[in-house]
């Protein structure tokens, strides 16, 4: 009996391992302003972006050397970047008021113009000092009815981590890819005008 006393008194003294809590985080940048340009009567399909590998995760993303990726154990984002990046480029490009409308596909409206992105990074390099957020995003806009691609254009942004740790680059990531989402409308705005201008 003693024994089995002693037994539970050291069981009961034993602490469940402490389990550290996962941070999550978003992708919400918005563009910082309207672009003045006059309005295309076009509709404008975007797709969901399509992700390079090692990026296609909810997991975030960082480098401390050439060639290696590695990535936070208890910071993630709340989905895989293609998905947070879909409904922000269709605000970015509805909030441009260069189309008639903007949809996502697949969808039930006939667009005149379809825009594809490819998300080729999405990284916090810690090789610099500060470290500093990479997104490298490639754009192509296609007309529709011809299949004819109108543009194509390779986005790099860069932007100091106000913080040596997770949150710090997701400060920079929403940094970096307002400016992007403003140049990115910019460029189917020009890229449009070759279609709308067509008979």
């Amino acid at each position: 009996m003693l024994t089995a006393i002693m037994l539970l008194a050291g069981c009961s003294m034993l602490q469940a391992p402490q389990v550290e809590n996962t941070s999550t985080y978003v992708l919400d940048a918005r563009p910082s302003h309207r672009i003045a340009a006059p309005p295309h009567d076009l509709v404008l399909a975007v797709s969901m972006p399509h992700t390079r590998p090692g990026f296609d995760t909810p997991q975030m993303a960082y480098v401390q050397q050439p060639h290696e990726l590695n990535y936070y154990a208890v910071n993630r984002w709340v989905d895989t970047p293609a998905h947070m990046l879909a409904p922000l480029l269709t605000q970015a490009l509805e909030q441009s008021g260069g189309f008639r409308a903007v949809v996502r596909t697949p969808g039930p409206v006939p667009a005149d113009i379809r825009l594809d992105t490819e998300l080729i990074r999405l990284q916090q390099d810690f090789a610099t000092h500060p470290s500093q957020v990479e997104i490298t995003l490639r754009a192509q806009l296609v007309d529709v009815r011809s299949q004819q691609v109108l543009a194509v254009k390779q986005f790099d942004e860069t932007e100091a981590a106000p913080g040596e740790n997770a949150y710090g680059g997701v400060v920079a990531a929403n940094r970096a890819l307002q400016r992007m989402l403003d140049q990115l409308a910019e460029f189917c705005m020009r890229a449009s005008a070759t279609r709308h201008a067509s008979p």
